[in-house]
């Protein structure tokens, strides 16, 4: 196994215990909804501290259920990275393009 397949290796298993561990321990055990974001957990702090505490803004859009918003931020999430993918990959093709296009104005000048 090269070294590079040995560190890509390494990095999928760190990812994968990432996403695993917290279930495993039971972290959030102690909580209502244990896995809220971070927007949930703000808003419950924010009235803890200030209960009259009234927000300036209201959403556009609310989903009618946890999941569904859930499913919605997983969808922009996976729009964000094919984004970021299809950027990352036409940079690295225009990169290839142009030394395949340098070695063969090369080659022909040799001849």
């Amino acid at each position: 196994m090269s070294r590079d397949a040995k560190i890509n290796s390494l990095l999928l298993l760190a990812v994968a215990a990432l996403a695993v561990l917290p279930l495993v321990l039971g972290l959030g055990d102690h909580k209502e909804e244990p896995f809220a974001g971070a927007d949930a957990e703000a808003e419950r702090t924010i009235t803890e501290i200030e209960p009259d505490y009234e927000p300036w803004f209201s959403p556009l859009y609310e989903p009618p259920s946890g999941e569904v918003e859930s499913a919605l931020f997983a969808l922009q999430a996976a729009i964000g990275a094919g984004v970021l993918a299809y950027y990352f990959g036409l940079r690295r093709g225009r990169r290839q393009g142009e030394e395949r296009a340098a070695a063969v104005r090369d080659a022909a000048e040799g001849d």
